[in-house]
This record gives C-alpha cells, sequence and structure tokens, in this order.
C-alpha cells in the first residue's frame, strides 16, 4: 500500500513526505521531478513547449508507473487530481491525503517558486491561487481518502497526524 500525497503546491507535500520517508524506511517519489525527468525538460519548458495538456500527458504516464511499484510515498503534483484516470489510478494501490491550505498561507510558502508557470495567464498571483483551488477543491475532497489541514501546523506535527490515521484504518 502506497500513501500519496495531494494537494495545491505549497500546502507542506514534499517536506511531509520527506519526514514520512524518513520515519517510515520508505521511498519517496515526487511526480513532478519524475516528470522533469523523463521529458529532460524543467515544468516550465514542458509547457512552453506543448501546453498544459502536453504536461499534463506526461504526468499521467508517471502516475501510472509510480503507481505500480508499492510501500512508497508518493508527493502527487497539484493538478494531479485533474484527470479522473490519475485519481482511479492512485487510489488503486494508496491511501490518499490531502494537505489543504488558505490561499495567503500558500502564497507566503511558494512566492519565490519560479518553477512553476501561469495556470491562468492573466490573474494576480494571489487571484491565480484562489481561483485554481476553487476549482480543485472538489476534486481533491472526492479523491482523499483523510484531509489534513496543515494551517499553522509543523511539518513534523503533520506527519504524525498521518501516521494516527494510517494506524486507526
Amino acid at each position: 500500500m502506497n500513501i500519496v500525497l495531494v494537494g495545491y503546491r505549497g500546502t507542506g507535500k514534499s517536506t511531509v513526505g520527506r519526514i514520512l520517508a524518513e520515519q517510515l524506511g520508505m521511498k519517496l517519489i515526487s511526480t513532478d521531478e519524475r516528470i522533469v525527468e523523463r521529458a529532460g525538460n524543467s515544468i516550465p519548458e514542458i509547457v512552453a513547449a506543448g501546453g498544459w495538456e502536453a504536461f499534463r500527458d506526461i504526468e499521467s504516464e508517471v502516475i501510472r508507473d509510480v503507481s505500480a511499484e508499492d510501500n512508497i510515498i508518493i508527493d502527487a503534483g497539484g493538478g494531479a487530481i485533474i484527470r479522473p484516470q490519475n485519481v482511479g489510478t492512485l487510489r488503486r494501490r494508496g491511501i490518499l491525503f490531502w494537505l489543504t491550505a488558505c490561499a495567503s498561507t500558500i502564497a507566503k510558502r511558494i512566492g519565490g517558486d519560479t518553477q512553476r508557470p501561469s495556470l491562468t495567464g492573466d490573474k494576480s498571483f494571489i487571484e491565480e491561487i484562489e481561483e485554481v483551488m476553487k476549482t480543485r477543491e472538489p476534486l481533491y475532497r472526492a479523491a482523499a481518502h483523510h484531509i489534513v489541514d496543515t494551517e499553522g501546523r509543523a511539518p513534523h506535527e503533520l506527519a504524525a497526524d498521518i501516521l494516527k490515521q494510517l494506524r486507526d484504518e
């Protein structure tokens, strides 16, 4: 069984994933890192060359391949839940934890991130976060087995919360 962390970027998936991997002795796989490796280009370069659809196609391939492994922690990209087949693939062998945070917290956490092109094109940074989160929230909610609010909580506390929820399953 895999542990899958989903949520908007900046909610702590990578940090919490590293802590869980260390505590559980499991391998952590970032789907975004695998996409970059597979494409041989950065995410902005992938999107510039082929658009978001090309990125999502590679993402779906990576999710399919990674989900075939067992006993790993998957740090899924923020938009992985957009395609229903990705959700089905991740859920087949995984327990999905949706990490949440409010838009202002996310903006503070990812304000310096230059590795993600705009998803909306014409909005301010905070407006884009709010718009995309509003669109994705029902998808995250439908995909997740568990919800973990990251507001004002330390990464180790979040990892402990996830471990408790796993034990209670």
